[in-house]
């Protein structure tokens, strides 16, 4: 009830919730595609970062959707654009799954240096396979650890030892 009252209100943070569950069936909620995906849509025009990933995965991967890629990277991109490093992460391997390792690497040196782990990785995993040079991989490894740094509060840690 609150939820629905939060989307009634036009929350993009509960629409982008509630289309998850919609997504899954979970809550007491009925799987349903149609509505998950409205619910994403209209979140997303809002600005919910994560509703455009979730559109993102969706219509990439044909998940309750009829696939349709160009759609799917366009939301990435919209988040990507607006600082969503998983986004930038996955516009990566959209890119290097497409041939184009050098605009791959960019991509992921971008969420990288966000403290973006996947990113570090897959930076990682090009460099090992040559499509990233150790220059590339030494920076990204520097703005990771920088990031992390950056990110790290007393709070953060005591929430992390207490596995919260």
């Amino acid at each position: 009830a609150m939820i629905q009252k939060r989307v009634s209100k036009g929350d993009e943070e509960a629409m982008s919730f509630l289309g998850n569950k919609y997504y899954s069936g979970e809550l007491g909620v009925t799987k349903d595609f149609p509505r998950a995906i409205e619910l994403w849509t209209e979140a997303a025009e809002l600005g919910s970062l994560v509703a455009h990933h979730q559109l993102g995965v969706v219509y990439c991967t044909g998940d309750g959707v009829k696939e349709d890629k160009p759609r799917g990277i366009r939301q990435w991109q919209q988040a990507a654009m607006r600082g969503d490093a998983d986004c930038r992460h996955m516009l990566g391997v959209v890119e290097y799954d497409n041939g184009h390792g050098k605009v791959a690497v960019q991509h992921c040196m971008i969420s990288a240096k966000m403290g973006y782990e996947k990113s570090l990785n897959g930076i990682k995993a090009m460099f090992t396979e040559g499509h990233a040079t150790k220059a590339q991989y030494a920076e990204a490894l520097i703005g990771y650890r920088d990031a992390v740094e950056e990110m790290k509060s007393p709070q953060r840690e005591e929430a992390k030892r207490r596995g919260v």
